[in-house]
């Protein structure tokens, strides 16, 4: 039967910032609440209107209007203003899977303290729909799922309702917009060009409605709500008395649509950009706000709430509001468009302020947890004391950094039996006494301290602490490194070349890998949401033009640490990219690989100063491996995809909004793996693209200056966002990333790789407690051990996301995944809860690619 059916429902999608401020937006926001509620109040037949699925919009609303809390909430209870469950309209292709979970925790908890959050998982404008979404909604309770980009009939179904599940068989009842969320914004109340617009709109709609009822959201960015929406649905019953318009809300279209038979059913992730650009190379515009966000999320789950959670197992309170804090901090900039960083520079430096204020509190609050375990720990003497914190459970390395200040020019570290540990140091330093403690000098006393960097093996497997005493001697001690020329560890042997690549030899498989670190450069002449190559332009590649590289290989004791740095010579800006005389401008690369000698894993810190515009840089890693499919991780999983997109053929024969490249994001690893696993983990960048079959090109950053431009080699037609410079997008000057790179002799089933990217996330962390400190606390009012030591459940094969204190205090937690193929025994006497933190049936197995988490304590 044709499509008779037609809920017309009022929204406003509420970009906090986009080329426009937060401040902006607050100011109009203000207006536009105050209205909707007038609308509301005054009109009882008018159902109901969503405040765009995200309670972030109240907090700036309250800001400004304290008073009319009880309105809202009055409105809200009524079932009349639609808040929740997001607290910010998340990204989700390179946001973090806790983030995305404290997303719906934090967004649903607000929505719950003003009535009950709209239980639809809405994401109007995201740039592509992750595949665990299904599995991350039901763990909260969602049944529904309502998103526009990313759907294409290549997912088996040309239908805008469908069943959507994820891997471990989760499943929403899932409406895609055809036509976006603004089909039916600002609707004409005149006839003729309310039938014209009308009827290309229902044209859409009839030929992906699975049933008689059709969708068509009344709203648009920042748009105020439409006063005279009645009269219009009252000219459009006239036009059409063969359907029925009427204004009605998305959870009475979902029921309408659950009743149809037949439903069709789709799994995985939605990024292809067919009927919505999804911008799959927005990934790496602004690199430098997002490897502040790759840090931070790693800071908080891997160190700060672990750290925390041991902190309240002795006895220290878990400070759930300032943590709160940090993460509403942080997923202010996890909306699409700022995460995206397709936004003005005054919005991204805005942004910028944002992850400042949130690493230092998190900075912060990892140091007063540390001090104040190790100021609860008694010592049987008054001496310094070095505390070691293992904060990952069964981890394999042993290998520790550390750093200890002291006014003596030399120490033994003794720990609780009063034995010599062995430790090598690796760096010596003066530090000024006004630093440790501003009342030193104050006093008169200008003797600099001296800052010791260390090195040692420490054999703590499990989740725990252990404090040692610092004894100081008379007898110097000076740094323990010698100049070396190769680098010889248990798995490698490492050549560095003049052109500034490794070459590195596997021992265990005989297998060599070369033009380790090759650097790519290419024109771009794309903007803040996509790459877009440069006809006639061909890629620069360090490894053919660099002659003479820099570079120093220091060996220590239980650590190699090489420093490889050179300068490319570029042309300077798009201009000059294809003219014979091009104007040159430099771009220095240093690469600094830390390896530990019993370590698979390289850690490498990129520092980049960047003089040149227009431009992409990437970072290759061979693998010797033909592949047809990468594996990268995503929230609390892996995923499979091709090297090669067939729709590539096709794209323009089949009008797709945008080339389906294969550029990808990941959270922290890819693979590409045979009899052997060759892996990228990341601590900053999350884009990559398999290349010649064989390399992974993690992308360092793009160079652009415009928010949108038009009619991209990639991307054809209008701009995305608006036609504006942004010249910070440049990038211009320094830029640190952070990466790993390992080689596994074994096939991915047995490489263990999402717990080795953890373990590479995840250091050993340290403090070091002498008696000065800038800002005091009293006496610890508990007493501790020296050595602690706590064997978590973690089931076998599974990764660990996050160890915490539940947000009711009551419980110690253990959130863990399953990123392998096979099923994952869970213990029988441990009781689960899902991600909303709510008691759920225990379950006998893990699934892959799903995420349970486990009571440890009560």
């Amino acid at each position: 039967m044709k499509p008779n059916k037609i809920h017309i429902v009022p929204h406003m999608h509420w970009d906090r910032e986009w080329y426009f401020s937060t401040e902006e937006s607050q100011v109009l926001l203000v207006n536009n609440m105050d209205e909707i509620m007038y609308m509301l109040e005054q009109h009882p037949d008018y159902p109901a209107y969503v405040l765009d699925g995200q309670t972030a919009i109240l907090e700036d609303y309250f800001a400004a209007k304290p008073d009319n809390i009880d309105r809202v909430k009055r409105l809200v209870q009524a079932g009349r203003l639609k808040v929740g469950p997001w607290y910010t309209q998340t990204d989700e292709a390179i946001i973090g899977a806790e983030s995305m979970t404290r997303n719906l925790l934090y967004g649903m908890k607000d929505s719950r303290q003003l009535g009950k959050p709209m239980m639809i998982g809405y994401v109007p404008d995201s740039f592509g729909q992750s595949a665990q979404t299904p599995m991350l909604l039901n763990q909260f309770g969602i049944r529904r799922s309502l998103f526009w980009r990313g759907l294409s009939n290549r997912k088996g179904t040309e239908s805008s309702e469908f069943k959507w599940q994820s891997d471990d068989g989760s499943e929403v009842l899932t409406a895609n917009f055809p036509l976006g969320y603004a089909a039916g914004k600002y609707l004409e109340n005149d006839a003729e060009a309310l039938k014209k617009r009308m009827d290309k709109i229902l044209n859409v709609l009839d030929e992906r409605a699975n049933g008689q009822d059709e969708l068509i959201p009344n709203g648009h960015d920042q748009m105020p709500i439409q006063e005279n929406i009645k009269e219009v649905i009252e000219l459009l019953n006239r036009l059409y008395p063969d359907r029925r318009f009427s204004l009605s809300t998305y959870e009475k279209f979902f029921d309408a649509i659950q009743k149809q038979p037949d439903l069709p059913t789709v799994s995985g992730e939605m990024l292809d950009g067919k009927n919505g650009r999804i911008h799959r190379s927005i990934y790496s515009v602004r690199m430098d706000l997002k490897a502040y966000n790759a840090r931070i999320e790693s800071k908080i789950t891997n160190i700060l709430e672990p750290l925390a959670t041991l902190a309240y197992r002795c006895g220290i309170p878990y400070q759930h509001g300032l943590i709160e804090l940090i993460w509403k901090e942080l997923m202010k900039n996890h909306a699409h468009d700022s995460i995206g960083g397709c936004v003005s520079d005054k919005v991204n430096r805005e942004i910028l302020g944002r992850y400042l204020v949130a690493e230092e509190r998190v900075d912060m609050l990892i140091d007063f947890y540390k001090r104040k375990i190790t100021m609860a720990v008694k010592v049987n003497s008054d001496k310094d004391k070095l505390t070691l914190f293992n904060l990952l459970p069964n981890r394999e390395s042993h290998y520790v950094q550390a750093k200890i200040v002291t006014k003596a020019s030399g120490f033994q570290i003794h720990d609780a039996q009063n034995h010599v540990i062995p430790f090598h140091v690796i760096k010596r330093e003066k530090i000024d006494a006004g630093l440790i403690d501003r009342q030193i000098v104050a006093h008169g006393d200008y003797e600099p301290f001296n800052q010791f960097t260390i090195e040692l093996n420490w054999s703590q497997k499990q989740w725990g602490y252990e404090t040692f005493t610092i004894v100081p001697m008379e007898q110097p001690l000076l740094a323990d490194t010698k100049s070396a020329k190769t680098v010889e560890t248990d798995a490698y042997h490492i050549i560095f070349n003049n052109n500034g690549t490794m070459t590195i030899f596997d021992k265990a498989s005989q297998q060599t890998y070369e033009r380790v670190l090759n650097v790519e450069n290419q024109a771009d002449d794309g903007d803040e949401y996509d790459f877009s190559p440069l006809r006639g332009d061909k890629p620069i590649y360090s490894a053919d033009v660099v002659e003479n590289a820099n570079i120093q290989i220091d060996e220590r004791p239980l650590s190699y640490q090489a420093t490889i740095s050179y300068t490319l010579m570029l042309p300077k800006d798009l201009n000059n990219r294809v003219a014979s005389n091009s104007a040159k401008k430099a771009m220095t690369v240093k690469f600094i690989v830390t390896i530990a000698k019993a370590s698979r894993t390289l850690q490498v810190v990129a520092k980049i100063n960047n003089g040149v515009k227009d431009q992409r840089t990437r970072v290759l890693v061979p693998t010797n491996i033909v592949a047809t499919e990468s594996v990268a991780d995503n929230q609390f999983g892996m995923i499979k995809r091709p090297v090669h997109d067939p729709m590539l053929n096709v794209w323009q024969q089949d009008h797709w909004d945008e080339r389906p490249d294969e550029i990808y994001p990941f959270l922290t690893n890819v693979s590409l793996s045979d009899h052997q696993t060759v892996s990228v983990f990341t601590n900053s960048s999350r884009e990559y693209e398999i290349v010649q079959e064989s390399i992974i090109a993690m992308t360092m950053f793009r160079s652009v200056n415009w928010l949108g431009k038009s009619d991209l080699v990639r991307r054809p037609g209008r701009p995305s966002g608006i036609h504006a410079a942004t010249p910070d997008g440049e990038m211009l000057g320094q830029i640190t990333l952070d990466f790993g790179i390992r080689i596994n002799p074994q096939p991915l089933a047995d490489a263990n790789v999402a717990n080795m990217a953890k373990e590479y996330l995840t250091p050993t962390v340290s403090y070091n407690q002498i008696p000065f400190e800038a800002m005091h606390l009293n006496p610890a009012k508990v007493s501790l051990a020296q050595k602690y030591e706590l064997s978590l459940p973690v089931p076998t094969a599974a990764t660990v996301s996050v160890i915490k204190v539940s947000e009711d205090d009551s419980k110690v937690l253990l959130r863990c995944f399953n990123s392998t193929e096979q099923d994952v025994p869970l213990p029988k006497s441990i009781n689960q809860l899902n991600l909303a933190e709510q008691s759920v049936n225990n379950q006998a197995i893990l699934k892959p690619n799903q995420v349970v988490t486990l009571v440890v304590e009560v």
